[in-house]
């Protein structure tokens, strides 16, 4: 028995193979300049974000040194065109997303928060004049954003059931309410918020400045999921905003839903990313993890798990693959980026599982890494549209009938 298994056990010059969670190369398909910028955003997350993020992650707390080094790397508006953006394909703003959530899901989501839903809803909705106001300081991290949308009261619900309402008196509109979950927005110097107007009912959209009278912020605490990302419950009492901070292209929630859906599909990459660094760090594990002699990894049970997280990561990557390409010919629609987002969540729910169940009790430490992304896939998987109404925006595109209620 004992030399059946020195057979078996490990030789001793064993070198795992180079672990790569792009195991069909699909980052192939960026040309070299896109894929410069992608190894960058690496460099970035593995020599700035990795050494510090459990630490922050334990306290938290967020990492404000990190910003300025994001800055330098250049991804503040990738996939916009002027204003000091960075340009290039949605396909390409894709890839950072992923690569960034590969590192860490909350520094993903300041970034996808701060140039994705903040300073997407003044290039989508503001008029000239506002994008040039406020955009290119966005752009370069100076100016940092947030987006209020969802309430204490109203989540899923808010084409419909929005409680924050504004009025116009003269130049000035007069805005009471709440928002809550709103990331950035303890330190946001630029806060997109949407409101109600009263009498015409339709959604409108304002940037208000930090320091605007009857504007105040609350922490959220005692997370267990994105402690990176600094949550907070925003308060309007009687908040005058001028007209000029009012976004002049947001008139009704269809253009609300438009940066929405925009966002959303960065969403759907961030789940990608996180399930790529769950499983990257359940390889690394695998192979280091001595167990009868030998790596685990050399345990048929364990690479079962190991290929099925590489299947997910594998399935999700093309499919995001094809909705960055339909998203650059301007043919993506509202079910394409929801099929996407409802889709790609839970396959990172399910390959997060495998990994912490890969690393037995060692899974639950911050330390082993793995505890963390099981806690962020939780919010990737409720946040920017839950899976169920996701579900229901594809139904009723499959169907021809509403399930809405």
């Amino acid at each position: 028995m004992a030399n059946a298994q020195a057979t078996r056990a490990a030789k001793p010059d064993y070198v795992p193979p180079p672990i790569n969670g792009d195991f069909y190369g699909i980052a192939n398909v960026l040309n070299e300049t896109e894929r410069a910028l992608v190894r960058r955003v690496r460099e970035f997350t593995e020599g700035v974000v990795a050494p510090v993020i459990e630490e922050f992650w334990a306290r938290d707390e967020f990492p404000f040194a990190v910003i300025p080094k994001m800055a330098e790397i250049g991804i503040g508006g990738v996939g916009y065109q002027g204003y000091g953006a960075a340009g290039g394909s949605w396909l390409l703003n894709g890839f950072v997303a992923m690569e960034l959530a590969r590192a860490d899901s909350s520094v993903a989501t300041f970034w996808g928060v701060h140039t994705g839903l903040s300073a997407g809803s003044i290039y989508l909705c503001g008029d000239e004049a506002q994008k040039q106001r406020w955009l290119p300081s966005m752009m370069r991290f100076e100016k940092i954003g947030s987006f209020g949308l969802t309430e204490p009261l109203v989540g899923s619900a808010t084409s419909g059931g929005m409680l924050t309402t504004c009025r116009r008196e003269g130049d000035v509109w007069i805005l009471n309410g709440q928002k809550k979950w709103i990331g950035n927005a303890t330190f946001a110097d630029i806060n997109v918020i949407w409101a109600r107007e009263e009498g015409s009912n339709q959604v409108k959209g304002f940037v208000v400045a930090k320091d605007n009278p009857g504007f105040s912020v609350e922490k959220i605490k005692t997370k267990m999921a994105l402690r990176v990302v600094q949550n907070g419950l925003i308060t309007l009492k009687d908040c005058r905003v001028p007209e000029a901070d009012r976004l002049q292209n947001a008139n009704t929630f269809k253009d609300t839903a438009k940066v929405l859906r925009m966002t959303r599909t960065g969403v759907a990459w961030f789940a990608v990313g996180c399930a790529m660094g769950a499983y990257e760090h359940a390889l690394r594990y695998a192979t280091e993890r001595q167990q009868f002699g030998r790596p685990i990894g050399g345990f048929q049970l364990v690479q079962d798990l190991l290929v099925r997280m590489l299947g997910n990561v594998t399935a999700t990557q093309a499919m995001m693959l094809r909705l960055g390409q339909l998203q650059d010919d301007g043919v993506m629609l509202d079910e394409h980026a929801s099929l996407a987002k409802a889709f790609c969540t839970v396959k990172c729910r399910e390959t997060v599982g495998y990994a912490r169940e890969l690393l037995g009790g060692n899974g639950i430490l911050l330390e082993n890494h793995i505890g963390r992304f099981v806690a962020d896939a939780e919010a990737i998987y409720s946040y920017e549209g839950t899976r169920e109404m996701n579900t229901l925006i594809v139904g009723k595109s499959i169907t021809g009938l509403s399930a809405f209620v």
